[in-house]
């Protein structure tokens, strides 16, 4: 019950960060969009990883990368734009 529980928290940060996007309350930019789909892969992946559900986990894992370079991106830009 619990890993189903946090797969559907992770599919919510999916669609609500998307729907942010796409209604234009978030940008592409923000770290909390990156965070969003991030925080979604991982609630995936400890789904998938619990019903042995290896492509799931792998599309995940790469999603979970993605988020974690363009967070990186992100955060770079900031201190960069600070000093």
């Amino acid at each position: 019950m619990i890993f189903q529980l946090i797969g559907w928290l992770g599919a919510a940060f999916f669609v609500s960060s998307y729907f942010l996007l796409a209604k234009g309350i978030w940008k592409q930019e923000e770290p909390k969009y990156h965070a969003f789909n991030f925080f979604g892969a991982v609630c995936l992946m400890v789904n998938a990883l619990h019903f042995s559900d290896h492509a799931n986990l792998a599309v995940n894992g790469v999603w979970a990368g993605i988020a974690l370079m363009a967070l990186y991106k992100c955060w770079t830009s900031y201190f960069r734009s600070r000093s």
